[in-house]
């Protein structure tokens, strides 16, 4: 019997996909629920799974090719036939009567045995707190399980992380929504579930776990091999022996025989396909392992996986890509003035064409619509920030140890920032496009710009206007190693109603940036550097002073924005720093 597989909806407002990858060529045998092709929409990478075991018959579209949602991508041959349908027939015993008299009188046997009965009671064996996927975002409608932090049959408490999950826009941990014990883990890792779908079971302390018995019900499934013996029953139907069709009822009987092939064929499918996958090209991974290989220049041939079967997990990839960095820095310059050239080493990216990652694509799409939906353009100024800098150099040792974190400049800009907003609620706004109206928004809600190996992200300090220097700085350090620890929440990510990008703290003079989109202003903040400066000295009059100098840029929607208004905020931040009023905040 020819089965279709076709493509899933992937999302509400997902309509296609492409094919990028078949995990089985025409001809190979697939197991029902085995991954058989990938597929990328503008939302997330996936796996779709076989509907049934047998022969990949025919591929109806081919790599690289877009379809819509519904349509068929392939048939799978169950090799069965008509006999097929025969164990489905077997459970509904009781329609059997509607059929002749004779064949009931050979399968009401084989209806008592409870045989399918168990066969289907592993699909959902534990009861308890069901664990779910929560929603992630607006845009978020799935998620991979990218690592277990439990195992089946470990103690977990209330809000305790449970499980990594990864999604197009961020990677976070899911808490455990009760106290108790994980009986069952039903979303494997590397595995691609919809928001809402069950992930795990959470049943009563010391309760035992239902995955050792979903393991034994295969066994007793195993016994409509008992269910020949029913050959005896002939005898309760002597009275049928004329009729020649009770012996082509024992032909039914083969019918179990083919069962018996399933469970000894269900053991296969949990190494068989990561074994040919394995032998395909080295290692069988999952688009989101694809993904952060290439992120990170590692080449996923080097990998040796530590999955199941040997497939190449996130944490191998990490490590590879840790490995690499390896080589000790070169040894440290002598005393000499002379400058050193860095030690450049080749990336394993050159030469190469890989595909785009999805981080990369969602700020390039961003980009892009903001750059083409406003008037931007920028005006910049020069900040002399000598007296902060000497400010900080005097307070940051009690200032680590009284707050915990170490005391940057960049706290200072901040500051100076979220208060001149206050004055200049212009460059705080929102353009209401479809309602022709504009939002002047009563907080500061500050979006940092932050680089991190998965690309830029911007987390929001939320209420920035009314925190101090120390609050700063106590949110941004958390926030920041949230991104590069990967456990960033979207809420984190959203709210920021303006942006500050410091691209001066990788040697940047100045920088032109586009304003992000529902904003109107983003401030850009240029290296530091000390250079002589004409100053007019209450003493010596107009002299040449060594300064620490930096320029600030400020990039902002015209359509709203004049020049004059973008002018008066960075004349207050400049005011703001150079005046450097901070002793109070910083305890001096």
């Amino acid at each position: 019997m020819a089965v279709s597989v076709t493509l899933p909806a992937l999302g509400e407002s997902v309509s296609e996909g492409t094919v990028t990858r078949w995990l089985k060529a025409e001809g190979e045998r697939v197991e029902a629920d085995e991954p058989l092709l990938e597929v990328s929409t503008d939302k997330v990478d996936t796996e779709i799974p076989a509907p049934a075991s047998g022969i990949l018959a025919s591929i109806k579209v081919a790599e690289d090719e877009t379809v819509e949602v519904g349509a068929e991508l392939a048939i799978i041959d169950d090799g069965s036939g008509a006999p097929a349908p025969a164990p489905a027939a077997a459970a509904p015993a009781q329609e059997a009567p509607a059929a002749p008299a004779p064949a009931p009188v050979q399968e009401a046997p084989a209806a008592p045995a409870p045989a399918p009965a168990p066969a289907a009671a592993p699909a959902g064996g534990a009861t308890g707190t069901d664990v779910t996927l929560p929603e992630l975002g607006e845009s978020v409608s799935e998620g991979t399980v990218t690592r277990w932090l439990k195992q089946v049959g470990d103690s977990v408490d209330v809000d305790e992380p449970l499980l990594e999950i990864s999604t197009d826009k961020v990677d976070t941990e899911i808490p455990s929504p009760a106290a108790g014990t994980l009986l069952e883990i039903l979303v494997q890792e590397d595995e691609t579930a919809a928001v809402g779908a069950k992930l795990a079971v959470i049943g009563a302390a010391g309760a035992a776990p239902a995955a050792a018995p979903a393991p034994a019900a295969p066994a007793p499934a195993a016994a409509p091999a008992p269910a020949p013996t029913p050959a005896p029953a002939p005898a309760p139907t002597p009275a049928a022996p004329a009729p020649a069709p009770v012996a082509p009822t024992p032909a039914p009987a083969a019918v179990p025989a083919t069962p018996a092939p399933a469970p000894a064929a269900t053991p296969a499918p949990a190494a068989a396909p990561r074994a040919t996958g394995g032998e395909a090209d080295g290692a069988y991974v999952t688009p989101l392992v694809r993904k952060l290989a290439a992120e990170n220049g590692v080449s996923l041939a080097s990998v040796k996986g530590t999955g199941v079967g040997g497939r190449i997990r996130k944490q191998d990839v990490l490590a590879a890509a840790e490995a690499a960095k390896a080589p000790a820095p070169a040894a440290a310059p002598a005393a000499s003035y002379a400058p050193k050239a860095p030690v450049i080493e080749a990336s394993p990216l050159r030469g190469q064409t890989v595909k785009m990652p999805r981080i990369r694509k969602v700020i390039g799409d961003n980009m892009m619509k903001a750059l083409h939906g406003q008037a931007q353009l920028s005006s910049m100024i020069e900040v002399d920030i000598t007296k902060i800098m000497k400010m900080r150099a005097r307070a940051k040792d009690a200032f680590a140890s009284r707050e915990g974190v170490k005391l940057s400049p960049m706290p200072f800009f901040v500051k100076a920032a979220v208060q001149a907003l206050k004055s200049n609620p212009v460059v705080n706004a929102r353009i209401n496009e479809a309602e022709g109206t504009i939002t002047y928004f009563d907080t500061e809600n500050v979006g940092i710009a932050v680089d991190s190996e998965k690309g830029l992200m911007t987390p929001v300090i939320k209420g920035a206007g009314d925190l101090n220097i120390a609050g700063i700085a106590r949110r941004t350090a958390e926030l920041a190693g949230h991104v590069r620890a990967g456990k960033i929440s979207p809420d984190d990510l959203a709210g920021a109603t303006f942006t500050i990008s410091n691209t001066g703290s990788r040697g940047v003079l100045f920088d032109t940036i586009i304003v992000p989109p529902n904003q109107v202003g983003i401030l850009g903040i240029g290296s530091t550097v000390k250079r002589p400066v004409v100053i007019d000295h209450p003493e010596l009059g107009e002299t040449i002073a060594v300064r620490h100098m930096a320029y600030l840029t400020l990039s902002y929607d015209h359509r709203l924005v004049d020049g004059a208004d973008a002018a008066r905020y960075l004349t207050t931040v400049k005011q703001i720093l150079e005046a450097g009023e901070f002793e109070t905040e910083l305890g001096l």
